[in-house]
């Protein structure tokens, strides 16, 4: 039950920090947002860390495969390319495509069983399912 709670805080989050994020890049500019979201994230973490356990950060060298420690650039990725999407298509369209994209290519990490994740069947109610998802952004489109 918590995980479907923390799933959508997660999503609102997403939207509304979605929309702050675009209404600092028309004041400033994409990389001085960008920028400033990656900061307080940073400093966010720090102190959350601090406040908290503290592991040890050793721990990151011991990572392996490599390109798990890539999370910082693919959140640089994912904050250019929702401050674009949100400015372009606005905040309900934008979020739409954004959680389809987010449900084709978990799916598609499950069912191949990529960076590690226990691989999963196919399961034709799971790919109606999306198709239902994607005729539901047709239908909000128009």
């Amino acid at each position: 039950m918590w995980g479907i709670v923390i799933a959508l805080v997660s999503g609102a989050l997403m939207s509304i920090q979605g929309v702050f994020n675009t209404e600092v890049t028309k004041q400033t500019s994409i990389w001085v947002s960008s920028g400033w979201v990656q900061l307080t994230a940073f400093l966010t973490c720090l102190v959350m860390w601090l406040c908290t356990g503290r592991e040890q950060i050793n721990g990151l060298g011991q990572v392996h495969p490599w390109y798990m420690l890539t999370g910082g650039l693919l959140g640089a990725l994912i904050t250019y390319t929702v401050i674009k999407s949100v400015g372009s298509l606005g905040p309900a369209r934008s979020a739409l495509l954004i959680v389809i994209a987010q449900i084709l290519v978990a799916y598609a990490i499950e069912v191949m069983g990529l960076f590690g994740v226990e691989k999963a069947g196919l399961e034709w109610k799971k790919v109606i399912g999306a198709a239902v998802a994607i005729a539901g952004i047709v239908i909000f489109r128009y």
